[in-house]
């Protein structure tokens, strides 16, 4: 929704509170991963200014585009880098099966 300049703070702010209302129905799990404690606090911050901010409108949503974007690929780079290190290990056992 951030990429797509055509989203209006409006349509932005309806389907965020559909998400988080979903988010919410889930039974949340303890996870210790730094990750999972980021997305959680990057969620609960983006709609805290977001949805429940009465004054928000398209030239705050606008404003707040590039930084998020830039806040959501650091995340995704962190999910990326412990993926990657499971991958790196994973490898490595299987390899020593063989010889």
């Amino acid at each position: 929704m951030l990429r797509d300049a055509t989203v209006t703070s409006q349509q932005f702010s309806v389907k965020f509170e559909q998400l988080k209302q979903k988010f919410d129905e889930r039974e949340s799990v303890h996870l210790d991963s730094e990750y999972h404690h980021q997305l959680k606090s990057y969620i609960e911050r983006l709609y805290r200014d977001t949805v429940h901010d009465e004054n928000f409108n398209d030239k705050q949503l606008d404003d707040i585009r590039e930084a998020e974007m830039s806040n959501l690929n650091r995340l995704q780079k962190l999910k990326n880098a412990t993926s990657y290190k499971k991958e790196k290990h994973r490898s490595k056992s299987q390899n020593e099966d063989w010889g």
